[in-house]
């Protein structure tokens, strides 16, 4: 995956932003002419938004595969991050420009073999790694982001096992399909 440039991560930012000030005011978005941003926007492309005020989480909403352009994508998630995340009531207009607005673009992610639960945590790399879990219909992931609040990897996977509803010691007492992949973050 080509690292984006300054120019493209702020084209992001600044498409995340009007869509969430557009919103927020009860505003129409425009249709995005996806032939006018450079090719690397244009590319299917996978991404997280997560938004914050004075370093609370406000908001978070991604996906894990690349569905459509990574600008179409981002303004997307950026909406659903600020409106539709069930763990917090939609963004009020005087939250708007208290938000600060992070973007995670996704590589692929890519299966994790393992032999036995015990090695998992080994095998993961903190602060590098993001992480799926996944136990039939449940699936969870955490970003590598996460990795500052539970550098443990024992308190990283209990922690993502509880996100996908299961018990904290799911991880250690089964085997689970565990993906991982990386992220290119930038924020404003």
């Amino acid at each position: 995956m080509e690292p984006l440039t300054r120019a493209e991560k702020h084209l992001l930012l600044h498409e995340a932003r009007e869509a969430i000030e557009l919103t927020a005011n009860h505003q129409f978005l425009s249709p995005l002419h996806i032939q006018e941003y450079p090719q690397t926007l244009q590319a299917k492309g996978a991404s997280f938004v997560t938004l914050t005020i004075e370093g609370q989480l406000r908001g978070c909403i991604g996906s894990l595969e690349a569905h459509t352009s990574l600008i179409e994508d981002v303004r997307a998630h950026a909406v659903h991050a600020a409106f539709e995340d069930y763990r917090f009531p939609p963004v009020s207009v005087e939250e708007v420009k208290k938000i600060s607005i992070e973007i995670s673009r996704l590589t692929p992610a890519e299966p994790l073999a393992y032999q036995h639960p015990s090695d998992l945590p080994t095998l993961l790399h903190p602060q590098v790694d993001g992480v799926i879990l996944k136990d039939g219909s449940r699936r969870a992931t955490f970003l590598p982001q996460v990795w500052e609040q539970l550098p443990d990897p024992k308190m990283f996977l209990g922690h993502l096992c509880e996100k996908m509803g299961a018990s904290k010691r799911l991880w250690e007492l089964k085997m689970l399909e565990v993906f991982i992949y990386h992220v290119e973050d930038f924020h404003e």
